[in-house]
This record gives C-alpha cells, structure tokens and sequence, in this order.
C-alpha cells in the first residue's frame, strides 16, 4: 500500500522550471488522495494561466509513475493566495537585510559567482551580439550563466534572443529572469511600454541596475554577463559602483577611430580597478565562402591598438556574418564565427579561472 511519504519522496526531484527548487520543498503540493493503486493530488501555482503548468504536470505524473504500486494518478492545477505568493517569495529568495531590501545573493563575497561587463566605445560594433554569443558559448561549456542587459537606452538583447516576447515572472516583488537556452535573461525592454524611449537621469539609472540584482531571484549561477551602455556615461560608472570585483572584455572594430574611442571605455575600467580581460575585435574580416580568402573590409590594427593602449591582448577576432532579413545574430557552433565564440569562451573561462564544468547541448 502507497502512503502519502513516498508520494512526497518521489515528488522531491520535481522542481518549479522557473526558480529550479522542488515543488515538495515550495509547498506547491496539496490534497494528496491515496486509494489502493490511484493517486490524486493538487499542485498549487504562483500565478493563473502559468505557461509551464503543462510542464509541472507531465514531471509529477513521470515521477509518480515509477513509484510501484502506483497505476493511475490525478493532478488538479490550483493557484496560490496573495499570502502564500508571499510564503513562497520569502521561501526562494531567503533572508532579508535591514532595509527590507532582499539580500542578493550574487553580490556577496562568498557567492562564488564571476562579473564579466562586455564595454564598448561607441555603438554599432557589436557588442551586444558579443554579449549573447559569448553567453551561450559559455553555457554549453556548463556553466550557469546569467545576463543583464544594463544598455538601458539600447536594449537589444531580447531580440538577438528571440524572447521579446517573453515576460519576467513578478511574485510578491520579486522577479525571475526570462530563461533562453539555459541561460537566465532581465532587461529593461521587459519594464517600458512597447518600443517607449526611455527618458532617465543619471540617479534613476542607477536604481534601476540595483533592482536587477536586488529584486531578481537568479538563483544559482557561476557567471553574470552585463552588457553596458557604450562609452562611459551613469550606468558603467554605477556598474563600476556596484560591482567593484567585475571584470571587463572591451568589443571594438579594426577602424582606428573605433579604436580611439574604445580605449577610453577601457581606461574607464583601469581607473576604477577593474581587471580587463581581454579585447574583442568584431567583424575583423570577411571570410569568402567560396575560397577561404580573408578580407579585411574594415582595414587592420583596431583592436591591436586597444589592447595595447590596455596593456592586454586581443582575445577574439569574429569574421564579418551575411545575415538575412530577420536573421538575429547567434551562430551555430559550426559557423566560422560560432567557432570563435567558442574559442573565445574557453578563454574567457581560462582567465577567469572558472572550474571546468561538463558541457551540454543546446
């Protein structure tokens, strides 16, 4: 005869996809039923029309499923009450500071967790597409990583990773990333109205890039990836602020005027004690298809020059890419630049000195 521990045991390896903690552990199972080889039970959501429902209930019945003497089993979806979205919240997100603000985690000396801004200049060269492709590079090498698109004015990377139309779960003041591929998302394009111009002073900038530590549970992560605004404006100087430990790759192009501008946005970094760790030359050449010829359209030396300005090296240099219309700016790990990327995150990873992790498909 089944009895209500080993419906709870088995339960324990069934995790809430969104903050990866067991739904036993959430207090997210209720009403469990057990009569003779059928099981009925109800797991209780944080919120109505949860798109991961379906997701939950296949896990539960799965796990159900091996436990013997169970042969049919029954879930009910219900919802939880304000109070216990709070229960919930205090749950996944642990204690709390003085000021009511919830602790972060990551920003703890002992979190263990590597802050890596990807700086540029000037726009228009690449750096958030630098941001993301080095993001999954790293994720399939195993690691957790997180991102945090800080160019608040410029936000792009929802779109390079097609989940603009994803949306932050909010309970009780606390936000959960969006998750794409593994790896774990927050932007501003997720708190302005659609394609709304955001129209901020230097102090509100500031307050916003808090909250993206302060109010985001993101769990466990071994890497935070920030895509900053170009040049050195508010926000890199409040991520110099707040993140004193982080780290810096500099994007540039070969141009020697994208150059110039680049190597003040690595001084920036120097001055504020942050290491960098390498220069990123993007679109350093055009690869002919055909022959295997390169082509530098954009002339020679950029990203020479910066790092030498640094007193650092040249850690990547990402051939140019023919997109086609519509076609966002992720490449596959057999594109000449998808094997860039890749070289570039065990480089990264190498200097960073993160403990090598078992890779993984994505």
């Amino acid at each position: 005869m089944v009895n209500q521990d080993q419906v709870l045991d088995a339960l324990r390896k069934v995790e809430d996809p969104e903050v990866h903690r067991s739904i036993v552990d959430l207090d997210m199972v209720r009403n469990i039923d057990i009569r003779g080889s059928h099981v009925s039970l109800e797991i209780v959501l944080t919120i109505r029309g949860c798109p991961l429902h379906t997701v939950i209930e296949e896990d539960v019945r799965r796990a159900l499923g091996e436990v013997p003497g169970i042969k049919t089993v029954d879930v009910k979806i219900g919802h939880m009450t304000d109070e216990e979205r709070k229960r919930f919240a205090e749950k996944v997100r642990g204690p709390q500071q003085n000021t009511g603000q919830p602790l972060s985690e990551l920003l703890s000396e002992n979190s263990g967790v590597v802050f890596l801004a990807i700086a540029s200049g000037k726009g228009g060269v690449g750096k958030s597409s630098v941001t993301a492709n080095l993001a999954r590079a790293l994720a399939e090498m195993g690691y957790r990583v997180g991102v945090v698109d800080a160019d608040i004015y410029g936000f792009s990377l929802p779109a390079i990773f097609n989940a603009v139309d994803k949306k932050p779960t909010v309970i009780d003041e606390m936000i959960l990333p969006v998750e794409v591929e593994g790896i774990k998302l927050i932007s501003m394009h997720y708190f302005v109205p659609d394609n709304s111009p955001v129209v901020w002073r230097g102090p509100m900038l500031g307050k916003m890039l808090r909250t993206f530590f302060s109010q985001v549970h993101w769990g466990k992560l071994d890497i935070v990836l920030l895509d900053l605004p170009p040049g050195t404006g508010d926000m890199a100087l409040d991520v110099h602020t707040l993140l004193p430990q982080c780290k810096e790759i500099i994007v540039t192009t070969p141009q020697l005027e994208a150059a110039e501008v680049a190597v003040r946005a690595g001084i920036m970094g120097v001055r504020t004690h942050h290491e960098i760790v390498g220069v990123v030359e993007n679109m350093a050449y055009f690869e002919c298809p055909g022959c295997g010829e390169r082509y530098p359209i954009f002339g020679e030396g950029g990203g020479a020059k910066v790092a030498a300005a640094l007193q650092t090296e040249v850690i990547a240099q990402i051939p140019m890419a023919i997109l086609q219309s519509g076609q966002k700016a992720f490449f596959g790990k057999n594109s000449s630049q998808g094997q860039e990327y890749a070289l570039l995150a065990e480089r990264v990873a190498r200097r960073l000195h993160l403990q090598e992790q078992e890779q993984v498909q994505i």
